[in-house]
Order: C-alpha cells, then structure tokens, then sequence
C-alpha cells in the first residue's frame, strides 16, 4: 500500500517547474495587490457624520441629567468620535444657556482635539448662550436658526442677602474663619466693601479671558458684544458670530462637505 501510496502522489503532484510557475504568479499578484492598496488614501471618506450633544447647564464632571451635562461626558463622545475611522466629521449640537467657565474650558480642549482629525460644526438649538457660545467659537463653522438665542457674552456672579430675614425669623449665625474673606458669599451677611471689590476682580478677569476668546476666533465687533445680552441667530449672522442659518440637517451637509476637502 505504501508504494501504491507513493505513486499516486507522483501523479496527483504538479512537475516542480509548473509549481515554480504558480509561486511566481502568485508572488506577482501580491506585489500587484500591495501597490494598488498603496495607492489608496489612507482614510476615504464617505460623509459620515457622528453628532454629538451639548445640552443644558454645562458642569464638569460626569453629569449626564436631564438639566445638565458634564465635561467628560461631552469631551468622550468629542474625542471617541475624533478617534473613530468610521466617522469623517462631527457635529456639536449645542443647546444650552451656559454653565461653568471651567466646564467650557475642559470641552475646548476636547474639540480642539477633535479638530486635529476632522471638522468640527456646531449646531445650534433654542440657545447657545455664554460658555455654551464660548465652546461653538472654537468648531470650524457654526450654524444656528434664525430665532436661536445666543451670544449673551461675559461673565456673572450672583450673591443673596438673607440677613434681614434671618433677623426677623430670630436665626442668628456665628461664623469662626481663618480669614476675613472665609466666608464671602455667606447667605447670612451682605458682602463687604473689600469683598465686593473683590469679586468684581474676578469676575472682569474671566470676562477678558471669554471675550478674548471669541475676538480670536470670530470677525467681530467688540463694542457690539461686551455688553452681554442675548442675540437672535439673524442678528448674530450679520454680527459674525455664527456663519450660517440653518438646522442640524443643514450643519451634518456642511460638515461632510468639509469632510471631503479635509487632509489629515
């Protein structure tokens, strides 16, 4: 059986020049093959676009509620997108009235990054008003509708005075600090001359961080915008705050077309 064995493998074999043949065809398919995935670009582009969502108080942190959304949340979906071979552009939905100058400043860096592998549009909803406007500076277009509220550009810190009604329901409050401006902001005194001096400091110094900001990224008027309010989407358009009106249908288009002439 063995010689049998033998002899029919003999027959079934290909001669070694038929097979030198076939390793020499088939190394010339490989080179073929591996010049023409060569040629390819590296990433094609096929117009996907990923949305993500700014919605709410902007916080640091991981809050995702129905009133709020934290920075991490917002910087993962931003940089998961950014990382994400699939997606060829990202647009930020923002709708929200503001929230923390921190929050902002920690989604800044999250598109930031996004933008060093694709475009980045913002769309606009009811409202993308101060540190929700802030991060849309930063977003290689920005959409909104005619009726969006934004801009409302500065900064503000709010302090309540409940002494008179402590005093009248008989709470008094006795304070032991380390320093006479411990306990500024307490609910149960008015602010003092040195505090309130204070605090405007403060607050004019993240006002000249934001609007500095926004005069680096958008053509625009500085009188026309340090007093703060609220600007309709038609008005922001003629201002240079945005750069088109539109919905979010109108952003995505925008963003896959910026997609296409994108070069990593």
């Amino acid at each position: 059986m063995g010689y049998l064995d033998d002899q029919v493998a003999a027959i079934n074999s290909p001669p070694r020049r038929s097979r030198r043949r076939y390793l020499w065809i088939l190394l010339i398919v490989v080179v073929i093959a591996g010049v023409t995935l060569a040629a390819i670009p590296a990433r094609l582009h096929t117009g996907q676009v990923t949305v993500v969502r700014a919605e709410g108080t902007l916080v640091t942190g991981q809050v995702d509620s129905a009133d709020s959304t934290g920075s991490e949340v917002i910087g993962k979906a931003l940089r998961a997108a950014a990382d994400d071979p699939v997606t060829d552009a990202i647009v930020l939905r923002v709708n929200s009235p503001g929230g923390t100058p921190a929050a902002a400043q920690e989604i800044i860096e999250d598109i930031e990054y996004a933008k060093t592998k694709k475009p980045v549009v913002v769309s606009m909803g009811d409202i993308a008003t101060s540190a929700a406007y802030l991060i849309s500076v930063h977003a290689d277009r920005i959409y909104a509708n005619p009726d969006t509220f934004t801009a409302n550009i500065g900064t503000i810190w709010t302090f309540s005075n409940d002494a008179e009604w402590m005093k009248k329901k008989g709470y008094e409050v006795e304070v032991v600090k380390s320093g006479e401006m411990k306990d500024m902001g307490s609910s149960s005194r008015p602010l003092t001359a040195d505090e309130r001096d204070y605090a405007q400091q403060l607050v004019n110094a993240s006002f000249e961080s934001f609007i500095s900001d926004v005069l680096s990224h958008r053509v625009v008027n500085r009188t026309a915008i340090e007093d703060g309010r609220v600007i309709r989407g038609q008005e922001a358009k003629d201002l240079g705050l945005i750069d088109e009106l539109g919905n979010l249908h109108d952003a995505e288009d925008a963003a896959s077309e910026l997609a296409r002439t994108w070069s990593d």
